[in-house]
């Protein structure tokens, strides 16, 4: 980060989370499930303590670029941008780079897209949000549909779990110039892997860990 100085926030953010667990678990050492040495836990903190201070006292230099922004983008292209992100805060944070972005985030058609994806029909009947026109506020529906139904997971790589083999691994995948082949990940001894294979969430892995 200090030397291509990329995205040094969300770097900031995690270290931010990372010190402040350490501090809680530091203070209740005897208590938590810190492993260790206490000492050692305490220099790593003061590591993190150091690389914080490095982040604050980074200057960013200002990049020379004469080429297409994303601004310079037809409509169009804006356009199917947005319709292909699948987390409505993307769609908003966008929304924020310039007015024109703003305009398109806030297309009802963009919403009901997304609420379609996320939702069943019959979920997001029982939670309609009329605007003051009268019209149905999708993004509104969006948000409220959030705190009641789990909305759909998609990463563009998925860790797996072979209960077989009883191994985590991710799959392959290889492109030719007619195709996309994946295989396995890992050489599986059942009779038929593809049965075996269980897909690991983020938060499924993280629970995996919990005592």
């Amino acid at each position: 980060v200090m030397e291509d100085q990329y995205n040094p926030r969300l770097i900031k953010d995690l270290l931010q989370d990372l010190s402040s667990t350490l501090c809680i678990l530091i203070r209740g050492v005897g208590k938590s499930v810190l492993v260790g040495n206490i000492n050692i836990w305490i220099c790593r903190l003061e590591t993190i303590l150091l690389w914080q201070q490095q982040l604050k006292n980074l200057q960013m230099n200002k990049q020379v670029n004469n080429g297409l922004t994303l601004s310079d983008l037809p409509l169009h292209m804006l356009n199917n941008i947005l319709y292909r992100f699948s987390d409505g805060w993307d769609i908003i944070t966008l929304g924020q780079v310039t007015p024109t972005l703003y305009m398109l985030s806030e297309d009802r058609q963009l919403w009901k897209k997304l609420c379609q994806y996320h939702f069943a029909e019959k979920q997001f009947c029982r939670h309609l949000i009329p605007s003051e026109k009268g019209h149905i506020d999708w993004k509104l529906m969006y948000f409220a549909l959030q705190k009641y139904y789990p909305i759909k997971e998609q990463y563009g790589d998925t860790l797996h779990f072979c209960r077989h083999c009883s191994i985590l691994f991710w799959k392959r995948t290889y492109f030719s110039s007619s195709s996309i082949l994946q295989d396995t990940g890992h050489p599986c001894t059942a009779s038929d892997p593809t049965t075996c294979l269980m897909p690991v969430s983020p938060q499924h892995f993280i629970d995996l860990f919990k005592f």
